[in-house]
């Protein structure tokens, strides 16, 4: 059963309505004379009630065929003509007799019109609750929560650095934006799935997580996508990449129909060398460190590996030597082109109070062609609610129990039903 199927039968209930009120107004006007007669009424009371105790009688089946019959002035006649049995009171019925025989029926008929409509919208107002499960894409390692069959599938790319599945990390992070995310898509009818990186928490069997580069996150991704349509039956996936990974998605997405779209959320818009400078400069307690992480950077750039033996402590974690191999092919990654080049549908969402990616990343990412920038008021970079200030900014890092920022949900969810 769908909603087009109730759709005819409150179709039908209206049609069959509007025909009795015509089939009244006609007997009346041509039984005038016999509605006068007190004879008329024991007649009228003994067809009314032979209807109803012939209705009762009905199978379920009979009963759908009854009401489909009575979809027509023909059908609505030759119902009233089974149900109203001359032999019943060995005359022939008067003209009121047999409208209100019809009465009867018709109204029988929209009863089980009004019960078979109110049961099947409430199954399908009444959606299944979200279901939890795993998903592997060979050694990668994700999970689904599914919101039901048919619905949209939105695949979730977590951030850079040890960033699980649903958003925190061991640098201190244990807020569970991503979790959050997919929970609040799934609330809208939107499955999700979202997943851990090669090398890292259930992926740890796929590679070295330090041996990475743009294009195999990008070939992960698209993996992702053959894994999900395999499992789930969807034409095509919706990818979401969240800071770092809205990089990634962009370049998953080239070349393939099988991506709906690009959903790119707190995304690093310049250069990354840029973006790093910047986050150092907003922190004054990073002065005595400014100038070895900016030649660092410049070294990284130029695609040379610097040394790091008596480097600040405070730096080696961005210029471990294993990663450098991974920095100097991000470094030279222009988002932009990458999401140009993507040819997709993208919507931009950047957060006001996001003390890491700014407002001039995402409207830079706007330019690609095909892409759509929001702006969510006080939603800071792992996606809550949050004020400019820096020390009450970063405390929500650590709290899973605020919710998503207000707007996030429904920009996504528009977006998507935009595509539909």
């Amino acid at each position: 059963m769908n909603q087009m199927f109730i759709a005819y039968l409150l179709v039908g209930g209206i049609v069959v309505a509007f025909a009795m009120l015509i089939v009244v107004s006609i007997a009346r006007s041509m039984d005038g004379s016999r509605l006068a007669r007190p004879s008329a009424a024991p007649h009228a009371h003994a067809a009314t009630t032979a209807a109803h105790g012939k209705l009762g009688d009905l199978k379920m089946k009979d009963a759908m065929q009854t009401i489909a019959r009575m979809g027509t002035i023909e059908g609505l006649i030759a119902v009233a003509s089974e149900t109203a049995s001359p032999a019943a009171e060995g005359k022939k019925p008067s003209g009121m007799q047999q409208v209100n025989t019809t009465l009867a029926t018709v109204a029988g008929g929209l009863a089980i019109i009004g019960i078979g409509a109110a049961f099947f919208a409430g199954i399908l107002n009444d959606p299944e609750p979200p279901v939890e499960s795993a998903i592997s894409a060979g050694a990668l390692q994700g999970t689904l929560l599914s919101a039901g069959r048919r619905s949209e599938v939105v695949l979730i790319v977590p951030g850079s650095g040890p960033t699980d599945r649903n958003g925190d990390s061991p640098l201190g992070i244990r807020a569970q934006p991503l979790k959050l995310l997919a929970e609040g898509l799934a609330a809208e009818g939107i499955s999700s799935v979202r997943v851990d990186k090669r090398g890292m928490f259930g992926s740890a069997a796929a590679g070295d997580p330090n041996q990475v580069s743009v294009d195999l996150y990008a070939s992960d991704y698209r993996t992702w996508v053959d894994a999900i349509r395999e499992q789930t039956g969807v034409k095509c996936v919706w990818l979401l990449g969240h800071s770092e990974g809205a990089l990634m998605v962009s370049a998953a997405a080239q070349g393939r129909k099988d991506v709906c779209g690009l959903i790119l959320v707190s995304g690093i818009g310049r250069r990354l060398g840029d973006a790093i400078r910047a986050q150092l400069r907003a922190n004054p307690a990073n002065a005595p460190i400014m100038d070895s992480a900016l030649h660092a950077l410049s070294e990284l750039e130029a695609g040379r590996k610097v040394d790091t033996t008596g480097m600040n402590p405070a730096l080696l974690s961005l210029f471990a030597p294993q990663v450098q191999d991974y920095l100097i092919d991000i470094l030279s990654t222009e988002p932009v082109e990458v999401l140009r080049r993507a040819k997709k549908q993208a919507l931009i969402i950047q957060g006001t109070t996001d003390l890491q990616t700014t407002i001039e990343d995402a409207r830079l990412l706007d330019k690609a062609p095909r892409a759509h920038l929001e702006l969510i008021k006080g939603m800071n970079h792992i996606l809550k609610d949050a004020p400019l200030d820096r020390a009450v900014n970063f405390a929500t890092y650590a709290n899973p129990d605020l919710p998503i920022a207000r707007g996030l949900i429904r920009e996504i969810e528009d977006f998507i039903e935009d595509d539909d």
